[in-house]
């Protein structure tokens, strides 16, 4: 199993758009399903979005939906999460994690393999 790594965090102003990464260099990486958390200061973490080993289902939170796409490209081991129409509550740290399983999940225990988070901070 090969490290997970997020990559596209950063600073943006309300309302704006960011896309976090997450890719590995695990062979295995089309065959299990992946989703994206996240944690804010003094919060307990929480789920965001899942999709499964296809790409073909995927689901969301509710504080998300309509906002944040979750997709992935298997060939170059990559999982995304396009955020749009960002708030200040979004401001957390995001995490991606892969599961055991190829199945869409979207509970925390699912999930066994983290990465080490990628910081997004959105300004009022």
């Amino acid at each position: 199993q090969g490290q997970l790594v997020e990559s596209g965090g950063g600073l943006v102003q309300a309302g704006g758009s960011l896309r976090v990464s997450c890719t590995t260099s695990g062979r295995t990486f089309g065959n299990y399903a992946m989703a994206w958390f996240r944690q804010a200061p003094g919060k307990e973490r929480e789920f965001l979005a899942a999709i499964d080993w296809s790409g073909g289902s995927t689901a969301y939170a509710d504080s998300v939906k309509g906002r944040f796409t979750n997709s992935r490209d298997n060939a170059k081991n990559t999982v995304y999460l396009q955020m749009n129409s960002l708030k200040p509550e979004d401001t957390a740290v995001y995490y991606c994690a892969r599961s055991t399983r190829s199945g869409v999940r979207t509970n925390m225990g699912a999930y066994v393999y983290w990465g080490q988070g990628t910081q997004v901070t959105v300004s009022s």
